[in-house]
């Protein structure tokens, strides 16, 4: 409306006395500024209506690893889980001597505690003449090769973990069934049990069907029977039982 003062038309009770120059005309207004007097910038937004960006916040780069890193980093890790499952897998090799010797019809594959061959007047190797004896088998019985001894080999890259070693003691034998078939096969001593027989100490005092070997007779080592001469009534109950086998391919 453009109303610059505004005067009451009639005096208002304990008003203040008018100022009388309030009371003069206006001036009239300039269409233009005096020449004299520079042309003001136009005002600055109120600050009210002033648009105030806030402050970016500073980024901060995180290394990511690039694709070619993390094809990188994959053969590496292919590798060292490889490399866990072969240490997991490898098993020391086993321990252990054996000596096979023939006595009549029958195979005899024993334990050798010592590592050493069988001496004459060693306490355990009359132990064993004293069984084929009572068996009715020769009590002489004939030494068949070198004791094997396990592991082959000190040293070397060669498998000789308990399969290797029973696929050798076992084509070890085979080679002299093919020389001479045998009625029964025994197998005293834990070391001959396990490689040859395929079985452990529970199969004590009976008979194992071997693939490839025929079947076998499971007994304790000569040492375990001279340590606990009580097993020997168990041997011996066993060896009646089998004792027809041997003794009809003597006849």
């Amino acid at each position: 409306m453009q109303v610059v003062h505004w005067l009451p038309r009639t005096e208002l009770p304990f008003a203040a006395p008018s100022r009388p120059e309030l009371l003069l005309p206006p001036e009239p207004l300039l269409d233009e500024l005096p020449p004299e007097l520079p042309a003001r910038a136009a005002p600055a937004a109120a600050p009210s209506q002033a648009v105030v960006k806030p402050a970016e916040r500073p980024k901060i780069e995180i290394p990511r690893p690039s694709v070619t890193a993390k094809a990188a980093s994959k053969p590496v890790e292919e590798v060292k889980e490889t490399v866990a499952a072969v240490k997991v897998a490898v098993v020391p090799p086993p321990r252990f001597a054996l000596q096979l010797l023939r006595a009549g019809s029958c195979l005899v594959l024993v334990e050798l505690v010592t590592g050493q061959p069988f001496q004459s007047r060693d306490p355990s190797y009359l132990l064993l003449k004293d069984m084929l004896r009572a068996a009715g088998l020769p009590d002489s019985p004939q030494i068949l090769g070198e004791p094997v001894r396990w592991p082959l080999l000190a040293r070397g890259s060669l498998d000789q973990g308990p399969d290797a070693a029973r696929d050798f003691v076992q084509g070890f034998i085979q080679v002299q069934l093919e020389k001479e078939p045998s009625a029964c096969l025994w197998l005293i001593g834990l070391p001959a049990i396990r490689h040859a027989g395929e079985a452990d100490e529970d199969a004590y005092y009976r008979e194992l069907p071997v693939e490839g070997l025929g079947t076998a007779w499971a007994l304790p080592g000569l040492e375990v029977l001279m340590d606990e001469p009580q097993r020997k009534a168990d041997v011996w109950k066993a060896m009646r039982r089998l004792m027809a086998r041997w003794k009809t391919s003597n006849e």
